[in-house]
């Protein structure tokens, strides 16, 4: 019954979310004009920028994270390897 209700109020959160993304949009569709270098020129509604801008952003950050994601990784490993030997066989008796 609450996983139900759960499920559900989850479900009307995301549409909830999607509405507000969908009503932002819309009102923000006018073109604006991004000037990058060497003369290049691109014309998108304002809401594909700050979308791009976000992806881009997430994305910088993500890019930004993976050295210290795979000295983590690295040193999980480590520890895990020397766990393993530091462990007592098992006296599990198998008939």
């Amino acid at each position: 019954m609450i996983n139900n209700l759960t499920r559900y109020l989850g479900l009307a959160l995301k549409l909830l979310v999607f509405l507000l993304v969908l009503g932002f949009a819309l009102k923000n569709s006018h073109p604006v004009v991004f000037y990058s270098y060497l003369g290049y020129i691109w014309q998108a509604p304002l809401a594909v920028m700050l979308l791009l801008a976000f992806v881009l952003g997430a994305l910088t950050g993500l890019l930004a994270l993976m050295p210290y994601l795979f000295r983590l990784r690295r040193e999980a490993s480590t520890l895990r390897r020397t766990a393993e030997k530091n462990q007592p066989p098992s006296t599990d008796i198998v008939v």
